[in-house]
């Protein structure tokens, strides 16, 4: 429950879970799930036009930064706020009462590969993904980095493609203005 209280990227706390699950050691865990949450800190300057804050808001602001209130809010711009937090507030409340029921009674569910929910994550982000695609160069911008996490997969560590599509996808966001 701290961990999903602290720590609101899934990812994230999938990687520290199961690192510690394999028996590695916490600093271990805690590498790999920084690695993964440092693409979130890349969101950051696409939504400094829309989610202006100064003090201790924007520290507030910083800790829902995730794919999703990212996405809800770069397709929403003329209510971005809106969007943003409604997302955020939302996806908060509901990520903590399913790590409270998990917790409860996960073990009553069997493997959750044979219930799909394997596929979960990456078809939520595929759905966000698609509404932002809304020129050919954001779509050249996004295959792009797509082939690069891919390229990327084999040769260097889990968290470390998706970072560098992100930083692809930054470096690219200059071309799509």
């Amino acid at each position: 429950m701290a961990l999903s209280g602290l720590t609101f990227t899934g990812a994230s706390q999938f990687a520290f879970v199961t690192v510690i699950a394999a028996h590695g050691t916490v600093i271990a865990a805690t590498i790999g799930a920084l690695t993964l949450a440092m693409r979130n800190s890349l969101y950051g300057p696409a939504l400094t036009d829309y989610l202006l804050g100064r003090g201790w808001r924007r520290f507030v602001t910083a800790q829902f930064i995730i794919d999703e209130t990212t996405a809800m809010a770069l397709a929403h711009p003329e209510q971005s706020r809106r969007s943003f937090w409604w997302t955020a507030l939302w996806l908060y409340s509901l990520w903590n009462l399913g790590t409270l029921l998990g917790h409860a009674g996960a073990s009553q569910l069997g493997d959750p590969a044979a219930l799909g929910l394997d596929a979960a994550f990456p078809a939520a982000f595929l759905a966000m993904l698609i509404p932002l695609l809304r020129t050919r160069r954001i779509i050249l911008v996004a295959v792009t980095a797509a082939a690069i996490a891919i390229a990327a997969v084999s040769f260097v560590p889990a968290g470390i493609p998706i970072l560098l599509a992100a930083l692809g996808i930054l470096a690219g966001r200059g071309m799509t203005r």
